[in-house]
């Protein structure tokens, strides 16, 4: 009964770390992570939509796709309205980002006052996260997403390091880095909304895991990523035991458990980097 999810966390856990990695690897900001793209904002603020409207186009699954999708459309509004003149802007990516949160976040309220009591109460518990609702079915269906996604990462991997030198040694190098960039946010977007729509949000696991194995094993992504995805896997799988174990008869969103513990220690690893190295590299 258990063992669907062990697999999910694993599965989830591995697509957050990685899709952080990825993204701190094609913008060059050690603050980057899914979220800044407003995958998990728009995942959730479409989840919230199917919930209040009891949307049941799709049976069981309506919410899961909802959210699948919100995830994905989010994502193009935010490239879309970036890309200029052939271009991804970087800051302007960032700041739509931002933007597409907030407005998302206006949604989630929005659904959240206009709903039931009942409707309420699972928006909430959808938005802190849980792995309890985690069935042979669900994984059946989010395995083969993010495994393939884990495995085109061996493709970006060298393209990431040269980009890392900055934009123009890295196009003298041959990195075409406009498709480079359009193929990793695709990637992070499909790996995002797949991990968030069976799981709700779950924070700082895409934006601390990369920073622990930069720390230990480097920059070079060839290890960072597969160390990311199994780092990232052992943590999740880590959290939801202590979600379910450390309360008697009561199971705390892992999301809301991953927050509590991410956000001091990675204030933790700031103040550690700016003694150290003087910052990200």
């Amino acid at each position: 009964m258990r063992f669907p999810r062990v697999v999910m966390a694993l599965l989830v856990g591995s697509a957050l770390a990685v899709g952080g990695a990825l993204m701190q690897g094609v913008f060059g900001n050690p603050l980057a992570e899914p979220g800044i793209v407003g995958v998990s904002a728009g995942a959730a603020a479409a989840a919230c939509i199917v919930i209040v409207l009891g949307l049941t186009v799709l049976g069981s699954w309506t919410l899961v796709a909802g959210a699948f999708l919100g995830g994905l459309v989010a994502t193009a509004v935010v490239y879309a309205t970036a890309r200029q003149g052939g271009r991804t802007e970087v800051v302007t990516l960032v700041l739509t980002g931002i933007a597409v949160n907030a407005v998302a976040g206006a949604v989630m309220a929005l659904m959240t006052f206009l709903g039931t009591n009942q409707t309420r109460e699972e928006i909430v518990f959808w938005q802190l996260g849980s792995l309890n609702a985690s069935r042979w079915a669900e994984v059946g269906v989010a395995a083969p997403v993010i495994l393939v996604c884990l495995a085109l990462t061996v493709v970006v991997a060298r393209p990431l390091d040269l980009l890392s030198l900055g934009e123009k040694p890295a196009r003298h190098l041959g990195v075409d880095v406009e498709r480079l960039r359009i193929g990793v946010i695709v990637m992070v977007a499909i790996l995002t909304s797949a991990a968030v729509a069976f799981t709700g949000i779950i924070a700082f696991v895409g934006l601390v895991v990369p920073h622990v194995i930069r720390m230990i094993a480097g920059p070079g992504h060839r290890i960072l990523l597969p160390a990311s995805a199994l780092c990232g896997a052992v943590l999740l799988l880590y959290a939801d035991t202590i979600a379910r174990t450390a309360v008697p008869y009561a199971d705390l969103p892992i999301g809301l458990l991953t927050s509590l513990i991410g956000g001091p220690f990675f204030f933790y690893l700031i103040r550690r980097m700016r003694r150290g190295a003087g910052g990200w590299s």
